[in-house]
């Protein structure tokens, strides 16, 4: 789900672990009355980095906090969700953003029942949750020719909301929704 370069010699940078900054981002889950898998994103502000863009809660590493700590303490901050509601699954693969120099670390956490949800206007303009399921449907996925700075790529993005879903946040929920296929076909 990476933006795929059209210049075929074009690389994007690798990490600096030296200067890296560490960052986490929950991906919380629940199951909806109808018993659907619904995942919670945000709409960022356009006054914080990464403005305007779909993201899941999350941000940089504060005081040596565990990469987990600041998954939870972001997502409490952004949306209003307990630490002790989240039952951490686990994380997925870690993702470096060369443009902002983070280092993120993506934990999965189920909630053990459908969230009250309470936006901090400071970073969060919208809450948006949207079921696995949708996600899945091939019309909702959709790619494009876009010019990202000083490249033009192929991007991948879900197109299920008038803002895109794509970039770092799309390569972690394609991994994710690649695990909930895995899930799917076990049962």
């Amino acid at each position: 789900m990476q933006p795929i370069p059209l210049d075929n010699n074009y690389r994007f940078p690798e990490p600096d672990n030296e200067t890296v900054h560490p960052s986490s981002v929950l991906i919380p889950l629940y199951k909806s009355e109808s018993n659907s898998l619904n995942v919670i994103l945000t709409l960022r502000t356009d006054s914080i980095r990464h403005a305007g863009q779909i993201s899941f809660p999350g941000g940089r590493s504060e005081n040596n906090e565990l990469p987990v700590e600041t998954a939870l303490r972001e997502t409490h901050e952004e949306v209003g969700i307990e630490p002790g509601s989240v039952l951490i699954a686990g994380s997925i693969s870690p993702l470096y953003l060369y443009r902002s120099n983070n280092q993120i670390t993506p934990f999965v956490g189920f909630l053990n029942k459908i969230p009250a949800l309470k936006p901090n206007p400071i970073e969060v303009e919208e809450i948006i949750t949207i079921s696995l399921d949708a996600l899945l449907k091939d019309d909702c996925l959709i790619w494009e020719t876009w010019q990202l700075q000083d490249i033009c790529c192929k991007v991948p993005y879900w197109n299920f909301h008038s803002t895109p879903l794509w970039g770092a946040t799309a390569m972690m929920m394609s991994e994710l929704l690649e695990l909930y296929k895995e899930f799917l076909d076990r049962e």
